[in-house]
């Protein structure tokens, strides 16, 4: 996190929510370099290792995590002010929810668990950016990981991955950052080893 950024997230607002080509081989994901790119107020941009600081101590404010309301029906978040012209979102997830598969474009990013705990299924994979509707997954590219309360994780552009709250009866709560802020967000639905493209949303859709 750079200097000038605040130590304490801002809440910005609330929201409730929630109630074909051939097939051709995903390429294997690159290694993603830190970030060094500079914002446009001259100030570098947060890496990945400063967004997940960031949503780790945004994790450990109990007062925050407490304030956003939870809704048995459906996932609800809250707009925060992340480091260095970042976004930042507190989301709670009911029981039993999830995201489905889903990728950042060329946004970097971090999530850290405040409470309960989370599953991330990812792809060990680089999508191609366009030109595709579907994709035949290679094997061994699946990677899994439960997030307990506490934990948490950066990635790199273009992740794909789909998160889920596995508890029949806990909700969890968990603070994310991205930098670039999100310029879209490709939904993807999966049968076995084949990924296929459903839409693609624009910050208009979620803000």
């Amino acid at each position: 996190m750079s200097a000038s950024s605040p130590s304490v997230p801002t809440p910005a607002s609330a929201v409730v929510t929630d109630a074909a080509a051939p097939a051709a081989p995903a390429a294997p994901a690159a290694p993603e370099a830190p970030t060094s790119v500079a914002t446009g107020a001259g100030v570098p941009a947060p890496t990945a290792a400063e967004l997940l600081a960031f949503v780790r101590r945004t994790a450990e404010d109990s007062a925050l995590v407490a304030s956003l309301p939870l809704d048995p029906e459906g996932r609800t978040w809250l707009r925060l002010d992340g480091p260095g012209g970042s976004e930042a979102w507190l989301i709670s997830w009911p029981p039993g929810t999830g995201t489905g598969w889903h990728d950042h474009a060329e946004s970097t990013g971090a999530f850290t668990v405040a409470a309960g705990a989370l599953r991330e299924h990812s792809l060990a994979a680089r999508l191609p950016t366009d030109g595709w509707k579907t994709l035949e997954l290679s094997e061994g590219v699946d990677r899994t990981r439960l997030l307990a309360t506490g934990q948490g994780r950066a990635f790199g552009r273009h992740h794909v991955h789909e998160v889920l709250n596995e508890s029949g009866r806990e909700h969890a709560v968990s603070v994310h950052a991205y930098y670039p802020p999100l310029p879209q967000i490709r939904r993807f639905s999966r049968a076995g080893a084949v990924l296929r493209l459903e839409q693609t949303e624009r910050p208009e859709d979620w803000q």
